[in-house]
Protein backbone atom coordinates (compact mmCIF):
# COMPACT_ATOMS: atom_id res chain seq x y z
CA UNK A 1 0.00 0.00 0.00
CA UNK A 2 1.09 3.14 -0.83
CA UNK A 3 1.33 6.01 1.60
CA UNK A 4 0.14 9.75 -0.49
CA UNK A 5 -0.08 13.05 1.82
CA UNK A 6 -1.45 16.11 -0.53
CA UNK A 7 -0.73 19.01 1.03
CA UNK A 8 -1.36 22.82 0.81
CA UNK A 9 2.35 22.81 -1.36
CA UNK A 10 2.80 19.05 -2.99
CA UNK A 11 2.26 15.23 -3.40
CA UNK A 12 4.54 13.24 -1.64
CA UNK A 13 4.43 9.70 -1.99
CA UNK A 14 6.08 6.53 0.26
CA UNK A 15 5.99 2.76 -0.31
CA UNK A 16 7.35 0.50 2.32
CA UNK A 17 7.88 -3.07 2.47
CA UNK A 18 9.60 -5.38 4.78
CA UNK A 19 12.62 -7.90 3.88
CA UNK A 20 13.14 -11.22 4.68
CA UNK A 21 14.30 -9.80 8.81
CA UNK A 22 11.39 -8.10 9.15
CA UNK A 23 13.04 -4.66 8.71
CA UNK A 24 11.52 -1.71 7.03
CA UNK A 25 12.68 -0.94 3.47
CA UNK A 26 11.71 2.24 1.70
CA UNK A 27 11.20 1.45 -1.60
CA UNK A 28 9.48 4.84 -3.33
CA UNK A 29 10.01 8.32 -2.24
CA UNK A 30 8.68 10.78 -5.11
CA UNK A 31 7.06 14.44 -4.72
CA UNK A 32 5.34 17.31 -6.52
CA UNK A 33 5.07 20.70 -5.93
CA UNK A 34 1.14 21.78 -6.31
CA UNK A 35 0.15 25.49 -7.68
CA UNK A 36 -0.98 27.91 -5.16
CA UNK A 37 -4.60 28.03 -4.79
CA UNK A 38 -5.32 24.58 -6.01
CA UNK A 39 -5.63 23.54 -2.51
CA UNK A 40 -6.38 25.73 0.55
CA UNK A 41 -7.34 25.68 4.12
CA UNK A 42 -7.92 21.71 2.93
CA UNK A 43 -10.50 22.35 0.68
CA UNK A 44 -9.66 20.74 -2.99
CA UNK A 45 -10.26 24.15 -5.14
CA UNK A 46 -8.63 22.67 -8.25
CA UNK A 47 -9.89 18.80 -8.38
CA UNK A 48 -8.34 17.54 -11.84
CA UNK A 49 -5.17 19.33 -11.89
CA UNK A 50 -4.33 18.00 -7.79
CA UNK A 51 -5.77 14.37 -9.62
CA UNK A 52 -3.18 14.53 -12.45
CA UNK A 53 -0.62 15.78 -9.89
CA UNK A 54 -0.92 12.77 -7.69
CA UNK A 55 -0.75 10.98 -11.63
CA UNK A 56 2.31 12.49 -12.17
CA UNK A 57 4.10 11.26 -8.93
CA UNK A 58 3.01 7.73 -9.03
CA UNK A 59 4.47 7.68 -12.18
CA UNK A 60 7.70 9.23 -11.53
CA UNK A 61 7.92 6.87 -8.68
CA UNK A 62 7.56 3.91 -11.19
CA UNK A 63 5.24 2.08 -8.10
CA UNK A 64 3.23 -0.82 -9.89
CA UNK A 65 1.29 -0.65 -6.16
CA UNK A 66 -2.08 0.66 -6.85
CA UNK A 67 -3.74 0.24 -2.92
CA UNK A 68 -3.34 3.91 -1.09
CA UNK A 69 -3.48 5.44 2.40
CA UNK A 70 -4.72 9.05 2.05
CA UNK A 71 -5.50 11.55 4.61
CA UNK A 72 -7.95 14.35 5.83
CA UNK A 73 -6.18 17.60 7.40
CA UNK A 74 -6.80 17.73 11.43
CA UNK A 75 -9.24 20.21 11.05
CA UNK A 76 -11.54 18.44 8.83
CA UNK A 77 -11.43 15.44 11.91
CA UNK A 78 -13.37 15.46 15.32
CA UNK A 79 -11.61 13.10 17.30
CA UNK A 80 -12.80 12.10 21.17
CA UNK A 81 -12.05 9.62 23.47
CA UNK A 82 -15.01 7.76 25.33
CA UNK A 83 -15.27 5.14 28.26
CA UNK A 84 -17.42 2.37 27.61
CA UNK A 85 -18.17 -0.77 29.35
CA UNK A 86 -15.96 -4.00 28.37
CA UNK A 87 -17.21 -6.71 26.99
CA UNK A 88 -19.24 -5.89 23.99
CA UNK A 89 -19.28 -7.89 21.18
CA UNK A 90 -18.00 -6.02 17.89
CA UNK A 91 -21.62 -5.04 17.03
CA UNK A 92 -22.90 -3.62 20.23
CA UNK A 93 -19.76 -1.79 20.23
CA UNK A 94 -20.40 -0.31 17.40
CA UNK A 95 -24.15 0.59 18.17
CA UNK A 96 -23.17 2.12 21.56
CA UNK A 97 -20.28 4.19 19.42
CA UNK A 98 -23.09 5.35 17.54
CA UNK A 99 -25.00 6.72 20.42
CA UNK A 100 -22.43 8.65 22.15
CA UNK A 101 -21.02 9.58 18.97
CA UNK A 102 -24.04 12.17 18.90
CA UNK A 103 -23.36 14.14 21.61
CA UNK A 104 -20.11 15.21 19.73
CA UNK A 105 -21.21 15.08 16.41
CA UNK A 106 -22.73 18.75 15.26
CA UNK A 107 -24.19 17.06 12.49
CA UNK A 108 -26.82 14.39 11.31
CA UNK A 109 -24.99 11.15 11.59
CA UNK A 110 -25.71 10.25 7.90
CA UNK A 111 -23.53 12.79 6.50
CA UNK A 112 -20.67 11.41 8.57
CA UNK A 113 -17.74 8.94 8.33
CA UNK A 114 -17.44 7.53 11.35
CA UNK A 115 -14.87 4.97 12.70
CA UNK A 116 -13.93 4.06 16.43
CA UNK A 117 -10.67 1.60 17.85
CA UNK A 118 -10.46 0.98 21.11
CA UNK A 119 -7.60 1.65 22.84
CA UNK A 120 -7.23 -0.41 25.63
CA UNK A 121 -8.76 -0.86 29.24
CA UNK A 122 -9.41 2.40 30.77
CA UNK A 123 -6.88 3.95 33.20
CA UNK A 124 -9.82 5.26 35.48
CA UNK A 125 -12.28 3.05 35.98
CA UNK A 126 -11.72 -1.20 36.04
CA UNK A 127 -13.60 -3.29 33.96
CA UNK A 128 -14.19 -0.16 31.16
CA UNK A 129 -12.66 0.15 27.56
CA UNK A 130 -11.14 3.57 26.11
CA UNK A 131 -12.29 4.08 22.80
CA UNK A 132 -11.55 6.09 20.24
CA UNK A 133 -13.79 7.53 17.96
CA UNK A 134 -13.23 9.64 14.55
CA UNK A 135 -15.82 11.75 12.69
CA UNK A 136 -15.56 13.85 9.60
CA UNK A 137 -18.26 14.97 7.00
CA UNK A 138 -18.53 12.37 3.98
CA UNK A 139 -18.20 14.52 1.76
CA UNK A 140 -14.75 15.21 2.80
CA UNK A 141 -13.69 11.72 2.90
CA UNK A 142 -15.32 11.22 -0.65
CA UNK A 143 -13.07 14.30 -1.92
CA UNK A 144 -10.21 12.59 -0.44
CA UNK A 145 -11.18 9.34 -2.01
CA UNK A 146 -12.34 10.54 -5.44
CA UNK A 147 -9.20 11.85 -5.73
CA UNK A 148 -7.22 9.06 -5.24
CA UNK A 149 -9.32 7.22 -7.68
CA UNK A 150 -9.22 9.86 -10.50
CA UNK A 151 -5.65 8.77 -10.24
CA UNK A 152 -6.24 5.44 -10.98
CA UNK A 153 -5.82 4.29 -7.23
CA UNK A 154 -7.94 2.43 -4.89
CA UNK A 155 -8.33 4.17 -1.58
CA UNK A 156 -7.89 2.02 1.58
CA UNK A 157 -7.38 3.67 4.34
CA UNK A 158 -8.44 7.15 4.81
CA UNK A 159 -6.59 8.95 8.11
CA UNK A 160 -5.98 11.84 10.05
CA UNK A 161 -2.60 14.00 8.79
CA UNK A 162 -1.40 14.47 12.32
CA UNK A 163 -2.57 10.86 13.53
CA UNK A 164 0.13 9.60 10.42
CA UNK A 165 3.00 12.09 11.54
CA UNK A 166 2.61 10.78 15.07
CA UNK A 167 3.04 7.27 13.70
CA UNK A 168 6.17 7.98 11.72
CA UNK A 169 7.30 10.00 14.80
CA UNK A 170 6.87 7.63 16.98
CA UNK A 171 9.20 4.66 15.13
CA UNK A 172 11.81 7.08 15.67
CA UNK A 173 11.08 8.08 19.27
CA UNK A 174 11.38 4.24 19.55
CA UNK A 175 14.68 3.74 18.96
CA UNK A 176 16.17 6.55 21.82
CA UNK A 177 17.42 5.18 24.65
CA UNK A 178 15.07 3.13 26.61
CA UNK A 179 12.83 3.03 23.15
CA UNK A 180 11.32 6.71 24.13
CA UNK A 181 10.08 5.78 27.42
CA UNK A 182 8.66 9.03 29.28
CA UNK A 183 10.51 11.69 26.87
CA UNK A 184 8.80 14.92 26.29
CA UNK A 185 9.07 15.51 22.67
CA UNK A 186 7.81 18.62 20.91
CA UNK A 187 7.27 18.12 17.63
CA UNK A 188 6.96 20.82 14.61
CA UNK A 189 5.94 20.08 11.45
CA UNK A 190 6.58 23.06 9.39
CA UNK A 191 4.28 23.34 6.28
CA UNK A 192 3.87 26.16 3.43
CA UNK A 193 1.33 28.13 5.67
CA UNK A 194 0.87 26.26 8.63
CA UNK A 195 3.41 24.94 11.26
CA UNK A 196 1.71 22.61 13.38
CA UNK A 197 2.87 21.07 16.81
CA UNK A 198 2.52 18.31 19.01
CA UNK A 199 3.83 17.26 22.25
CA UNK A 200 3.74 13.89 22.41
CA UNK A 201 4.74 11.45 25.17
CA UNK A 202 4.74 7.69 25.52
CA UNK A 203 2.43 7.81 22.73
CA UNK A 204 -0.05 9.94 24.15
CA UNK A 205 -0.45 13.29 22.59
CA UNK A 206 -0.17 16.28 25.59
CA UNK A 207 -0.97 19.41 23.67
CA UNK A 208 -1.36 20.36 20.11
CA UNK A 209 -1.58 23.71 18.32
CA UNK A 210 -1.51 25.17 14.78
CA UNK A 211 -0.05 28.64 13.89
CA UNK A 212 -0.47 30.28 10.51
CA UNK A 213 3.01 30.53 9.71
CA UNK A 214 5.09 28.67 7.33
CA UNK A 215 7.80 28.84 4.27
CA UNK A 216 5.25 30.69 2.03
CA UNK A 217 6.19 33.36 4.01
CA UNK A 218 9.87 32.86 2.81
CA UNK A 219 8.91 32.66 -0.36
CA UNK A 220 6.97 36.09 -0.17
CA UNK A 221 10.36 37.83 1.20
CA UNK A 222 11.91 37.12 -1.65
CA UNK A 223 9.44 38.10 -4.11
CA UNK A 224 9.44 41.74 -2.19
CA UNK A 225 13.42 41.46 -1.98
CA UNK A 226 14.48 40.80 -5.64
CA UNK A 227 11.13 41.37 -7.62
CA UNK A 228 10.36 37.88 -8.84
CA UNK A 229 7.51 36.44 -9.79
CA UNK A 230 5.85 34.21 -7.40
CA UNK A 231 6.97 30.81 -9.43
CA UNK A 232 9.88 31.86 -10.09
CA UNK A 233 10.93 32.80 -6.47
CA UNK A 234 9.53 29.42 -5.21
CA UNK A 235 11.98 27.49 -7.92
CA UNK A 236 14.84 29.52 -6.92
CA UNK A 237 13.83 28.41 -3.37
CA UNK A 238 13.71 24.86 -4.48
CA UNK A 239 17.08 25.26 -6.57
CA UNK A 240 19.02 27.33 -4.27
CA UNK A 241 19.93 29.51 -7.08
CA UNK A 242 19.57 33.00 -5.34
CA UNK A 243 21.33 36.46 -5.42
CA UNK A 244 24.76 36.64 -3.24
CA UNK A 245 23.18 38.47 -0.32
CA UNK A 246 20.11 36.35 -0.29
CA UNK A 247 21.30 34.66 2.88
CA UNK A 248 21.93 37.68 5.35
CA UNK A 249 19.18 39.40 3.06
CA UNK A 250 16.05 37.12 3.65
CA UNK A 251 16.77 33.73 5.01
CA UNK A 252 18.54 34.62 8.33
CA UNK A 253 15.89 37.52 8.80
CA UNK A 254 13.08 34.52 7.92
CA UNK A 255 14.86 32.23 10.47
CA UNK A 256 14.99 34.21 13.41
CA UNK A 257 11.19 35.08 12.93
CA UNK A 258 10.53 31.26 12.69
CA UNK A 259 11.96 30.45 15.63
CA UNK A 260 10.56 33.42 17.74
CA UNK A 261 7.42 31.53 16.43
CA UNK A 262 8.32 28.12 17.54
CA UNK A 263 9.91 29.72 20.79
CA UNK A 264 6.17 31.22 21.31
CA UNK A 265 4.59 27.96 20.89
CA UNK A 266 6.72 26.10 23.20
CA UNK A 267 5.87 28.93 26.05
CA UNK A 268 1.96 28.34 25.13
CA UNK A 269 2.38 24.41 26.03
CA UNK A 270 4.34 25.65 29.46
CA UNK A 271 1.24 28.32 30.42
CA UNK A 272 -1.39 25.52 29.73
CA UNK A 273 0.36 22.41 31.13
CA UNK A 274 2.18 21.79 33.96
CA UNK A 275 5.06 20.91 32.32
CA UNK A 276 8.17 23.70 31.75
CA UNK A 277 10.61 21.88 29.61
CA UNK A 278 10.60 19.64 26.93
CA UNK A 279 13.34 16.91 26.69
CA UNK A 280 13.76 17.73 22.56
CA UNK A 281 12.40 19.44 19.78
CA UNK A 282 11.68 17.62 16.37
CA UNK A 283 11.13 19.57 12.89
CA UNK A 284 9.80 18.27 9.89
CA UNK A 285 8.19 19.80 6.78
CA UNK A 286 9.36 21.60 3.62
CA UNK A 287 10.98 24.38 5.33
CA UNK A 288 12.42 22.40 8.21
CA UNK A 289 15.72 22.28 6.38
CA UNK A 290 16.38 25.62 6.03
CA UNK A 291 20.38 25.98 7.03
CA UNK A 292 21.35 26.66 10.55
CA UNK A 293 17.40 26.12 11.76
CA UNK A 294 17.62 23.77 14.47
CA UNK A 295 20.63 25.22 15.58
CA UNK A 296 18.93 28.79 15.98
CA UNK A 297 16.17 26.78 18.01
CA UNK A 298 18.77 24.93 20.51
CA UNK A 299 20.26 28.08 21.16
CA UNK A 300 17.03 29.79 21.37
CA UNK A 301 14.66 27.51 23.39
CA UNK A 302 18.07 25.93 25.17
CA UNK A 303 16.18 21.93 24.01
CA UNK A 304 18.34 20.12 21.81
CA UNK A 305 16.55 20.59 18.14
CA UNK A 306 17.24 17.52 15.50
CA UNK A 307 16.09 17.80 11.99
CA UNK A 308 13.39 14.42 11.73
CA UNK A 309 14.46 11.68 8.55
CA UNK A 310 11.38 9.85 8.64
CA UNK A 311 13.48 6.89 6.89
CA UNK A 312 16.22 6.96 9.76
CA UNK A 313 16.76 3.03 10.11
CA UNK A 314 15.22 1.93 7.14
CA UNK A 315 16.93 -0.13 4.00
CA UNK A 316 16.83 2.00 1.13
CA UNK A 317 15.35 0.25 -1.99
CA UNK A 318 17.17 0.12 -5.38
CA UNK A 319 16.89 2.93 -7.90
CA UNK A 320 16.11 5.65 -4.92
CA UNK A 321 18.89 7.98 -5.24
CA UNK A 322 19.89 9.00 -1.62
CA UNK A 323 20.43 12.86 -1.78
CA UNK A 324 17.49 13.62 -3.28
CA UNK A 325 15.63 11.33 -0.82
CA UNK A 326 17.59 13.11 1.86
CA UNK A 327 16.82 16.47 0.93
CA UNK A 328 12.95 15.43 0.64
CA UNK A 329 13.04 12.85 3.95
CA UNK A 330 11.54 16.07 6.30
CA UNK A 331 8.88 16.73 4.40
CA UNK A 332 7.69 13.08 4.09
CA UNK A 333 6.74 12.86 7.71
CA UNK A 334 3.27 12.49 6.76
CA UNK A 335 3.44 10.58 3.86
CA UNK A 336 5.76 7.82 5.55
CA UNK A 337 3.60 7.58 8.56
CA UNK A 338 0.40 6.51 6.27
CA UNK A 339 2.54 4.15 4.30
CA UNK A 340 3.43 2.29 7.32
CA UNK A 341 -0.52 1.88 7.89
CA UNK A 342 -0.22 -1.05 5.81
CA UNK A 343 1.91 -2.96 8.54
CA UNK A 344 -0.97 -1.49 11.53
CA UNK A 345 -4.17 -2.24 10.09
Amino acid sequence: MLGIDVSTSGVKLVELSLDKSGNLVLERCATEPLEQGWITDGNIERFDEVADAIKRVVKKSGTKTRNVAMALPPSAVITKKIILPGGMTDDELELQVETEANQYIPFPLDEVSLDFCVIGPSATSAGDIEVLIAAARREKVQDVQGLGEAAGLIPVVVDVGSYASRLATGRLIQNMPNQGKGLVVALFEVGSLTTSMQVIRDEEVLYDRDQAFGGAQLTQQIVRQYGFSLEEAEAKKRSGELPQDYESAVLNPFIDTMVQELGRALQFFFTSTPHNKVDCVMLAGGSAALPGLTAAVTRQTSFPCSLLNPFEGMEIGEGLRLKKMTSEAPSCLTACGLALRRFTQ
